[in-house]
Order: structure tokens, then sequence, then C-alpha cells
């Protein structure tokens, strides 16, 4: 999918790029997936729908990448490091102040089960947010095992992503709040840290 992108993409300015996904968003959360239509972006972004599919092929790929640019960089992710895998788990989770993360989370309500019942939206989903985000964090992890804080053989280490989701989700659905610093933060000294062996101060 990636590759096909890069081939099928013409030109575009950053500006207009991060104002066309910018409307996409908006929509997604308006609207919900399933009614978001390449039609009302383009009326909302005063571009043409063919203008849409040249540059991302169809509705999942470009609501998919809109949900990546508006997240911090992949190469961010696993490029931080603190010293300690608290501190690095901290930073990561500093990235998106309490505004952000509850936008992200009305996103993510928002594509709710469409991820599910869309193979297009999930194949992107997996590729374009999923993995680039396991890879990062499994590079985070590595260099806490490198510096003998985590256990090489701990079980926990290929589920920090779904702890890390967990909890996000969990905030909403089970607390009917949206999860902000403090709570993750929190949720990191109790569940996650624990769950690697890691002892929290």
């Amino acid at each position: 999918m990636a590759e096909a992108a890069t081939a099928r993409r013409s030109r575009i300015t950053p500006e207009r790029e991060a104002e066309l996904y910018g409307a996409t968003l908006d929509l997604l959360r308006e609207v919900g997936y399933e009614a978001l239509t390449m039609d009302a972006v383009a009326a909302r972004t005063r571009s043409s729908k063919a203008t849409l599919y040249r540059q991302w092929g169809g509705k999942a790929e470009l609501v998919v990448r809109a949900l990546r640019h508006s997240k911090p960089g992949v190469a961010e992710l696993a490029d931080i490091d603190t010293g300690s895998l608290r501190g690095d788990f901290q930073a990561l989770l500093l990235r998106e102040d309490d505004c952000a993360m509850e936008q992200s989370s009305a996103l993510m309500r928002a594509l709710g089960m469409a991820v599910h019942g869309n193979p297009d939206l999930l194949q992107a989903f997996r590729e374009l947010l999923i993995e680039p985000e396991t890879v990062g964090l499994r590079k985070v992890i590595q260099r806490a095992v490198d510096r003998g804080e985590v256990r090489a053989d701990n079980p926990a280490a290929d589920y920090v992503l779904h702890m890390m989701i967990g909890g996000f989700v969990a905030r909403t659905v089970v607390d009917e709040q949206p999860p902000t610093q403090a709570y993750l933060l929190d949720y990191l000294d109790a569940v996650v840290l624990p769950a690697l062996g890691v002892p929290v101060p």
C-alpha cells in the first residue's frame, strides 16, 4: 500500500496536505466513517474528487493517513531515549496534551466498528498506524532490555501496545471520561511497568 501510494501521489504542498487531512478528520468526527464520503471531503476542501483518489486511492487510506499525520512522528517514538524505560514511556505519553488526547479518543470512537467491518480500512489502519507504532515500541523496549531494566524473556514485552491501547480505550468505556496525561501516567505506573518487572519509585 505504501509503495503504491508513493507512486500514485502527485505533488502537493505540505500546507495543502495538512488542510485536506484536517478537513477529513473534522468530517470523521462529525459523521463517522461510514457516512464520510470523498465527495464530502472534496466539497469541504474545494478540491476535485479525482484529485483525492489520485492522491490517496480511496477513503480508507485518506482517513488513516490523516490520523497518522495528526499523531507525533513514528521516528520520534523510536528515538525517545531518556535513559530509563519509565522516562521513555512518560515522554511518549506527554507528546499529546489532554485536548489532543480527547480528540484522538473521539476519532477512535468514530472509527469504532468500521475498522473491523471494512477490510480496506483495517489493512490501512494496521499498515500505517499499528505496525509503525509496534516497531517504535519494540525499539524502546529493546533499549530497556539492553540496559538490564527488563528481562529479555518477559512475556509482557510483546503486549505493551495492547496494554497502552487498552488503557486509552477503557478510560472512555469504563469511566466515561476522556483519557488524560495524569490518568495515563498513573496507568503506566500501576499496570504497564509492573507487568514488565520495572520498579516504580
